[in-house]
């Protein structure tokens, strides 16, 4: 299996926001200080720079270095953003991590594969390749890439 990247794709550039080159991003990441001004990010196009960032209807209106009208703000349209993966704690869940993760339940009955992973306000899902979703708050152990251990409640897998 891949080794996972150090960069995480962390957003994507929506459209362009007035005449001042403002653009409308859709941040991925729970990590708000991505878009902290003199924050460098990543994407194809190459390096960019976060001059400002402020919440904007469930997203976020941000003005970048040498974007500064609103014809250079449309040529950014659809360019996803990556960062640097974040010094934290040792039971932050990547998601990147659990794609192709054989799922082991509390009884070492395995369950499928994650071959996604569903927002839910709940708790996000885990959808394996046998049609179940699984809370990932139901996670209990992790090896990255391999396996996911989880505590499932009686029924979620009937």
């Amino acid at each position: 299996m891949d080794t996972p990247s150090d960069e995480l794709e962390v957003g994507v550039i929506l459209k362009a926001h007035g005449l001042k080159g403002d653009v409308i991003v859709d941040l991925w990441s729970d990590r708000r200080e991505r878009l902290a001004p003199g924050s460098v990010l990543r994407s194809d196009r190459g390096e960019i720079r976060v001059v400002s960032a402020h919440p904007h209807q469930q997203r976020y209106l941000v003005r970048f270095e040498n974007v500064v009208t609103r014809e250079d703000a449309d040529t950014w349209r659809g360019v996803v953003l990556r960062a640097p993966r974040l010094d934290v704690d040792d039971d932050v869940i990547w998601i990147d991590q659990l794609y192709g993760c054989l799922v082991v339940d509390q009884g070492g009955v395995e369950r499928g594969r994650v071959v996604d992973v569903e927002a839910n306000p709940a708790s996000d899902l885990l959808v394996l390749d046998t049609g179940w979703l699984v809370p990932l708050r139901f996670v209990t152990s992790l090896v990255a890439h391999e396996r996911v251990e989880v505590e499932a409640p009686e029924g979620l897998f009937e």
